[in-house]
């Protein structure tokens, strides 16, 4: 799976969980998803467990604390390196 996929994936999965309609013009894959209130605290949790089963990877503590998850490019960017580890 190409970073394209993902980012799709990630995308259509915050768009689901935000209900963000695809007419809305600030959301887009560069947008700080916490920072414009797209994600949250509870909604971020839902995230990670879908990219885990989604892309069968393991976001790890240390990875959320010291890595830009952000955006949409930031956390499929992420994806694809750890699909690369198998890990």
């Amino acid at each position: 799976m190409d970073i394209e996929q993902v980012a799709a994936r990630v995308e259509g999965e915050i768009r689901r969980m935000a209900n963000i309609e695809a007419a809305d013009e600030d959301f887009g894959r560069d947008v700080h998803i916490f920072d414009y209130g797209y994600v949250d605290s509870f909604s971020a949790v839902e995230l990670v467990a879908f990219c885990e089963k989604t892309f069968s990877i393991k976001v790890s503590d240390r990875d959320l604390a010291h890595r830009p998850l952000n955006t949409v490019n930031e956390i499929s960017q992420y994806i694809v390196e750890k699909m690369g580890k198998g890990a």
